[in-house]
């Protein structure tokens, strides 16, 4: 396992990933050895018609061991979208996304971004 080099990538793959926040705390974004993932977008809808829901979105850069929070127990209001990050996020393999809210299924999350390889 190499880190890939981002100045000599063969590939360039985009995607885009969604799902249900639940109030466990989830392993969005795994990353597999040689690959990074350069995380554009990270948004947080609030599908609950009436009540605010807290986020909050983590990052692992040791395989698991520990993570650390890029946004802890934010309030998003109802009927209402956040946008997490105001720059690129790359998370190299190995590195985890994590993600969790406060009620189950009141917020869906939706990130996108590219997949560089330098295979």
């Amino acid at each position: 396992m190499a880190t890939p080099n981002i100045v000599n990538v063969t590939s360039i793959t985009p995607f885009t990933i969604n799902g249900a926040v639940t109030t466990s705390n989830q392993d969005i974004i795994d990353v597999p050895a040689d690959k990074v993932y350069k995380i554009n977008t990270i948004l947080i809808a609030n599908v609950d018609g009436t009540n605010a829901a807290d986020i909050t979105v983590s990052v692992s850069t040791d395989n698991n061991v520990t993570s650390h929070a890029i946004a802890s127990t934010i309030s998003v209001p109802a009927d209402s979208t956040l946008s997490l990050i105001s720059t690129t996020l790359y998370l190299d393999e190995t590195d985890i996304l994590k993600i969790s809210g406060s009620a189950n299924n009141d917020l869906e999350y939706t990130v996108s971004g590219e997949i560089l390889d330098d295979a």
